[in-house]
C-alpha cells in the first residue's frame, strides 16, 4: 500500500514538471535521470573535454541491485557530509564532476561492478570526493561496500599523446628539413667547386693571392674539400716535387701545411721544409686524408696546428722505438733550470760547458766552440735561434718560443714541446 503510494506521489511530481506520461521510459530510469544519475551515457563531448581525473572504484553488494540504486546510495549517503562546496548534487549540476557511470553484474545473489567518476575538480577535491565513495554502507537493502581503485589523470593520457604525436610530426620534419639541407649544401658545393681557381698552373682557392697566409695541400682534391669547408687560402704542389710557384708565394706570407698522414705525406713535409719557409704543420687523424675529412674535422685539424720545429722532431721522435735518451736528458737539464735566469751549453755529450746568465747567452755563444744544445730559463727569440743556428747548435730549448719563422738544421724547442715527445707513449 505504501509502495503504491509512494508511486502516485511521484507520478505527480513528474507530471507537474511535464515528464508524465513515461512514454517508453521505465519510472526509475525517470528518477535516475532527474536526479542526474543516468549512467549509461558515455561523456558528452564539453564534459570529456574538461574532465581532469577519472576516479575508478569497485563496488560489492550482498543482495541483487540495479544501477539506479548504487546512483541513488551515493547520493543519498554522501549529502551534506562534504558540506555545500563539495555537495555532489551541485558540483553535478556546475559541472564539475560528470555523470556517473556504473557498471555492474549480478551472479548468484550478489552484485559486483565498477563506478566511474568523471572530475574537473583539483587532485586534492577529487580525492576528497573519491573518499566519501568510499562512506557508502548500503545500496538499497543490500549491504555494500565501495573500494576506489585508482584515480586517473587524464591530462597525463593527453600528455602521453601529446608526446608520441609530436615525435611522429618531428620525424617527417626532419626528413623534409634532411632534404631541404643536403639541398642547400649540394648548392654550396657546386658554388665552391666553381670558385677553385688556377694559380700559375696550380690548382689554388680564389683568396690564394691576396691572403697574408696560405695553406699548402697535395692535390686538387684537397683544395675543394677546404673550399667546402670555407677555407679559401689553399694551394695544391700536385706531386712530391714543390713547384716554383709554390717557393715564390709563400715569401712574406705565413705558411700552414696540410697533408696527408702517410709516407707520401712526409715525403712532401720533407721537400718543403728544405726549399719553404713553413710556419706551422696540421695533419689529418691517423687513417684519414685531407681530401675525407669533414668540416669539422678540417676545423680542428688546423687549430691544433704546431709548429714545424717540434712537428719534424716529432717526426723524427716517432720513428725511433722510444723517446731518444737527449729529449729525456734536455728536459731534466731544463727543469733543473727553471726559475734561475741561467743558461747552460752542453757539448755533444750534453755534459755542461758553460753557465751563464740568460742576459749575456748571446754574447758568450758567439765566443764558445763545440756547442750542441742550449738549455736557458727563457723566451726563444728570432735573433737568438739564428744566431744558434750560426754557431752548428742543434738543440735550443727554452720555456716558451717567440719565432717569427723556422730555421733549418736545428730543433728549437719549449718546455711544452720536450714534455709531448718525452710522454707520447
Amino acid at each position: 500500500m505504501l509502495i503504491n503510494q509512494a508511486r502516485i506521489t511521484i507520478k505527480l511530481i513528474l507530471a507537474e514538471e511535464g515528464v508524465w506520461p513515461l512514454e517508453e521510459k521505465s519510472l526509475q530510469d525517470i528518477v535516475a535521470e532527474k536526479l542526474g544519475k543516468k549512467e549509461e551515457a558515455p561523456l558528452g563531448k564539453d564534459e570529456a573535454g574538461t574532465t581532469k581525473y577519472l576516479v575508478y572504484a569497485r563496488l560489492e553488494a550482498n543482495g541483487v541491485v540495479e544501477r539506479p540504486d548504487v546512483v541513488g546510495a551515493i547520493f543519498g549517503q554522501t549529502e551534506g557530509l562534504l558540506g555545500e562546496d563539495l555537495d555532489l548534487r551541485e558540483l553535478l549540476k556546475t559541472g564539475r564532476i560528470g555523470r556517473i557511470k556504473v557498471d555492474i553484474n549480478s551472479v548468484q545473489g550478489k552484485t559486483s561492478g565498477t563506478v566511474t567518476i568523471p572530475s574537473s575538480l583539483d587532485r586534492v577535491e577529487t580525492s576528497i570526493i573519491a573518499a566519501a565513495l568510499e562512506t557508502v554502507e548500503r545500496v538499497g537493502p543490500c549491504e555494500a561496500t565501495i573500494k576506489v581503485e585508482k584515480i586517473e589523470d587524464v591530462r597525463d593520457t593527453k600528455r602521453k599523446f601529446v608526446i608520441g604525436r609530436a615525435k611522429e610530426i618531428l620525424q617527417k620534419f626532419g626528413e623534409t628539413a634532411t632534404e631541404t639541407q643536403e639541398l642547400t649544401d649540394r648548392v654550396k658545393e657546386n658554388t665552391r667547386t666553381e670558385e677553385i681557381t688556377d694559380y700559375k698552373g696550380l690548382p689554388a682557392g680564389p683568396a690564394v693571392k691576396d691572403s697574408d697566409a696560405i695553406i699548402i695541400v697535395e692535390g686538387r682534391a684537397d683544395v675543394l674539400n677546404l673550399l667546402r669547408a670555407g677555407i679559401k687560402n689553399s694551394i695544391a704542389v700536385e706531386g712530391t716535387s714543390v713547384p716554383p710557384a709554390v717557393i715564390e708565394l709563400s715569401k712574406n706570407k705565413t705558411v700552414t701545411t696540410f697533408v696527408d698522414n702517410d709516407r707520401g705525406g712526409d715525403l712532401i713535409m720533407k721537400e718543403l721544409h728544405q726549399v719553404v719557409d713553413i710556419d706551422f704543420v696540421a695533419r689529418p687523424p691517423p687513417g684519414q686524408s685531407v681530401e675525407d675529412m669533414t668540416r669539422k674535422d678540417i676545423i680542428k685539424a688546423l687549430r691544433n696546428k704546431t709548429t714545424v720545429e717540434y712537428a719534424m722532431t716529432e717526426h723524427r721522435a716517432a720513428e725511433s722505438s722510444a723517446p731518444p735518451r737527449e729529449y729525456d736528458e734536455l728536459e731534466k737539464t731544463l727543469h733543473k733550470l727553471r726559475g734561475t735566469l741561467k743558461a747552460l751549453m752542453l757539448d755533444d755529450g750534453l755534459k755542461s760547458i758553460a753557465e751563464v746568465q740568460v742576459r749575456e747567452l748571446k754574447d758568450r755563444l758567439a765566443e764558445a766552440q763545440g756547442v750542441k744544445a742550449i738549455v736557458f730559463d727563457g723566451v726563444i727569440t728570432q735573433e737568438l735561434a739564428e744566431a744558434a743556428a750560426a754557431k752548428g747548435v742543434k738543440y735550443l730549448i727554452g720555456m716558451r718560443s717567440r719565432l717569427e719563422s723556422s730555421l733549418k738544421n736545428i730543433e728549437v724547442l719549449t718546455q711544452e714541446d720536450l714534455y709531448k715527445l718525452t710522454h707520447r707513449r
